[in-house]
């Protein structure tokens, strides 16, 4: 490589080799001086995570412990309450210099809101005057993936539903419990709901349980609640288990969850114990009274396994669903059942059932409740109960199941099935099986989620924090309004589109198999698939259930190729434009409350046609998951859509100097923020692009295409420096403008996806010397370093307050910057970076499970449970390839890392074989 070309931002190695200067010390050497120091450092990090757990469970007086809850993972005392109450961005959060400038979307977007939810009588796919109020109470979700999901709070409650696919309501429905009853020689001496509430219904029975006594615990797909009874030297540990596990096509789908009571009874006699669970026949949903609904007793014996339990058949005329309680039988447990009970009033009736003999009396007779009258609703109990010999330990397991096999979505166009009907049919009669399927091999789940977390959990080098986050913030894959269905077999994913356009198969092989995915920008953000916020989340699904990842990418390639020259009005420039042009990406895949994957972009808010980073993240991530996954079919096939959407981009580059420029509004995923000319964001991703376009021309052996694309990226990367490098950083933008200098947190994106997909190794200064600025200024000259990377500052060290995003904080941006961080051998820096946004989320302002895109310094938050944070995973891609973990000398630091080591020579390389 010549020596001219070293103030390039990347440069190609025609020979492929990577070019090493001898005199460069090794990672083995570099780790010498590095382990005392990362010891150290280890050592405050722990120190940190116990602080802020102590904080978190400052509260609890009990000092049990709970049965098998492990030691990573976020815990929190039932009676914590959290101090910082945070609002949602709203109107006037906008700077008067912001609002002048988007008056004209306001007036745009009123109308617009205005004959959305008036006149047709649909839920905007963002609602800016109806946002989400924070909920400090959100714990783990119950169910697989695409099978919908039900959401149980850290105390307890039964508050978030997503039934109907994508579609959310927030409703804590108050008679859905857990209530404990122990016997002592024949007489019942405690019984109490495990609740903390005190609500005006249900007076009949005992609530109000003590918070001080209990503790939540989460490390997803599982969670811990451990209840000490207080005076009764009894503790209580409710396991929760999802199944959802890595790589896994079948149980993942389920929509169950199990409940594991493990009773230990520190007394030296003997106790009877009963656990009651009551359900409500829906979701707290208006149609809950719309009437029809009934429920029925089951018993299901197969394989020699028996469960019991209660269905209730929820008749609504659109997406009619079945909810199912059910308990294992053995010789040892009692399983009794109340098959109908008013969810109002004082309910003693169920109580004294209960706390007369430990208890319920299964009615006899007629086995169906009969449908309720409109206005009506009904709810059902079930029971089991053990002995507890003295000093001894016993177990009840409970499951919960939702079958709701067939859905349509808002346009009623047409009929979807579910995933998991594959394997359970779709007859709507598949609750008792995937009852008796989930008490059955839940311990076969536990153990495969276990062996898939204990290399990360066991892990000295890592800090708790990062364990927690980890896996917790993986809840979306499930939880974000997640549907996976079979792929009709009709379905044409291509739209009848020729060979010679694109080559792709009409009903591509994963698809057929593995089925299709989608997933939510946000709970609040309602567009599926969202491409510009997936190309951060797509790690996890990358990494875990890289089908789906593939599956993913084929429903975007088919959609690239479509167009829909509808013209409809864009709210941000009040212009007429298709909603769909061919050969680019789209922005989503539509809106659960339309018809996905036939209507796309649901976004109308800018004309994504013509933003810059949508089709050069289709390449990347094609990329990325040939790297990952080695399907040569799979790179084959992407290759013909690859080359239409970056032909499609060309046009970008209007000087002709190789890279191409921003057109001077928010044309990109930061959609408040303008950029006016080349930029770094979309410049670094372009040449990234340019790049991969060149390693997959290898790859498919064209000679010429490698030959042209390495010409741009020769020229692209000249320009780059020359228009945007300052000697510290790269400019925002080269607009010129007063503040085009600022300093973006994700000007590394396109190297970050580079390193991810195996590529950008070499030794160069560039990338290290930007991301020590943004670690400077970014990070620890925001909010005391306390709070991760504000996505804009000045060089001066004060925010860029310039846009309604450039001083916000997205948390999964923050996350990729880590993980670049981390390839770079930024290992310390990377992780304070990303602990800040945990330490606020998770610990500071009570977000759990419910991780937003953004946050300011101070005051407001925006879109509650989003997509990016599943970024973190590349965190973990970041941490899998460093040298010194692949030969098991722990985690590289900074003082073993290339940004380590005195680059003034050198260059960045790039290995194209």
């Amino acid at each position: 490589m010549e020596s001219s070309r070293a103030t390039s931002y990347i440069i190609v190695s025609p020979t492929g080799v990577t070019k090493r200067d001898p005199a460069r010390r090794t990672w083995q050497e570099n780790s010498v001086s590095f382990i005392p120091n990362y010891l150290l450092n280890m050592a405050t990090m722990e120190s940190s995570d116990s602080n802020s757990t102590a904080e978190l469970m400052s509260r609890y007086v009990s000092s049990e412990p709970g049965y098998g809850v492990p030691k990573d993972g976020w815990r929190i005392c039932l009676a914590h309450e959290f101090k910082e109450k945070r609002k949602p961005f709203q109107a006037k959060d906008v700077s008067f210099s912001n609002f002048v400038e988007h008056i004209g979307l306001g007036i745009r977007y009123l109308k617009w809101w205005y004959n959305k939810t008036q006149v047709e009588k649909k839920a905007p796919f963002i609602d800016m005057f109806r946002a989400q109020p924070l909920r400090q109470i959100y714990g783990a979700p119950l169910g697989g993936i695409g099978g919908g999901t039900i959401t149980r709070g850290w105390r307890g409650e039964f508050c978030r539903w997503q039934l109907n696919p994508g579609m959310y309501h927030y409703k804590t429905v108050i008679a859905n419990q857990f209530t404990v009853c122990l016997r002592r020689g024949g007489q019942t001496v405690y019984q109490q709901v495990l609740s903390l509430e005190r609500p005006p219904t249900l007076q009949g029975w005992n609530w109000g349980y003590c918070g001080e006594y209990a503790f939540y615990h989460a490390l997803y797909p599982r969670a811990w609640t451990v209840y000490h009874l207080p005076g009764q030297n009894v503790t209580l540990t409710c396991r929760q288990v999802s199944p959802v596990i890595p790589h896994d096509y079948q149980d993942s789908s389920l929509p169950v969850a199990v409940f594991v009571w493990d009773i230990e009874n520190k007394n030296d006699y003997p106790l009877d114990v009963s656990i009651m669970f009551t359900l409500v026949n829906g979701s707290g949903h208006k149609d809950d009274k719309s009437g029809g609904h009934w429920n029925e007793p089951f018993h299901l014996e197969k394989d020699g396994e028996s469960v019991s339990g209660v269905l209730l058949h929820h008749c609504t005329s659109v997406n009619p669903y079945t909810l199912c309680m059910a308990a294992r039988e053995q010789s040892d447990r009692e399983i009794s059942h109340q098959t109908a009970f008013s969810p109002k009033g004082t309910c003693g009736a169920l109580w004294s059932d209960l706390i007369t003999d430990g208890r319920l009396d299964s009615p006899t007779g007629q086995c169906s409740s009969p449908p309720t009258q409109k206005g009506e609703k009904v709810a059902a109990a079930l029971a089991a109960g053990c002995s507890v010999p003295a000093e001894g330990h016993s177990a009840l397991e409970f499951s919960m199941a939702w079958d709701m096999p067939t859905v349509t979505f808002g346009s009623r166009e047409r009929k979807h099935v579910r995933r998991y009907t594959r394997f359970f049919g779709a007859k709507a009669d598949a609750a008792p099986t995937l009852s008796h399927y989930a008490l059955t091999h839940y311990r076969q789940w536990e153990r495969r989620i276990e062996e898939w977390q204990a290399p990360i959990l066991q892990d000295s080098s890592l800090p708790s924090w990062y364990k927690s986050a980890l896996f917790n913030e993986l809840y979306f894959v499930a939880d974000g309004g997640t549907v996976w269905t079979e792929l009709p077999e009709d379905s044409d994913i291509s739209r009848g589109l020729r060979s010679e356009d694109g080559g792709l198969p009409a009903q591509p092989a994963v698809i057929k198999e593995y089925g299709r995915f989608a997933y939510l920008e946000g709970q609040e953000y309602r567009m599926y698939n969202t491409y510009d916020v997936h190309f951060y989340a797509s790690f996890a699904l990358i990494m875990l259930w890289p089908k789906l990842a593939l599956s993913l990418q084929y429903d975007i390639a088919g959609s690239v190729v479509s167009c829909d020259p509808t013209e409809r009005l864009h709210l941000m420039s009040g212009r007429y434009s298709p909603v769909k042009t061919k050969n680019v990406v789209p922005h989503d895949i539509g809106d659960p409350d339309d018809e996905p994957w036939d209507h796309v972009n649901a976004y109308l808010i800018h004309d994504t046609a013509d933003w810059k980073d949508l089709n050069l993240k289709f390449v990347l991530q094609v990329y990325r998951d040939y790297h990952l996954t080695q399907d040569t079919q799979y790179l084959q096939d992407m290759w013909p859509i690859c080359q239409a959407v970056m032909e499609s981009e060309m046009k970008f580059d209007t000087d002709g100097d190789g890279l191409i420029e921003n057109s001077g509004y928010a044309d990109q995923t930061y959609d408040g923020w303008t950029v006016t000319g080349p930029s770094a964001y979309c410049g670094g991703l372009w040449l990234a692009s340019v790049c991969v376009m060149c390693k997959i021309a290898r790859l498919v052996d064209n000679q010429a295409a490698f030959q042209r694309y390495r010409d741009i990226l020769d020229r692209g990367s000249a320009a780059f420096d020359k228009l945007l490098w300052n000697g510290k950083y790269y400019n925002y933008d080269s607009s010129g403008r007063e503040l085009s200098n600022s300093v973006m947190s994700d000007q590394c994106a396109g190297q970050w996806f580079l390193r991810a997909s195996g590529l950008g190794n070499g030794e160069f200064q560039k990338i290290c010397r930007a991301l020590k600025s943004v670690f400077d200024l970014n990070v620890m000259s925001f909010a005391g370093g306390q709070m991760g990377a504000v996505n804009g500052m000045r060089p001066e060290g004060v925010p860029d307050r310039s846009s309604v995003q450039s001083d916000e904080v997205w948390i999964g941006v923050v996350y990729g910057l880590a993980a670049t961080m981390i390839h770079e051998g930024m290992f310390e820096e990377g992780l304070r970076t990303a602990e800040g946004c945990y330490r606020t989320v998770w610990e500071r302002l009570g977000m759990s499970f419910q991780t937003p895109e953004a946050y300011c310094e101070k005051g407001i938050y925006r879109s509650l449970a989003y997509m990016r944070p599943l970024s973190i995973w590349a965190m973990q891609l970041a941490l899998d390839s460093s040298p010194l973990r692949e030969q098991g000398e722990g985690t590289s630091g900074p003082e073993s890392g290339p940004c380590s080591v005195d680059k003034s020579n050198q260059k960045l390389q790039i290995e194209l074989l």
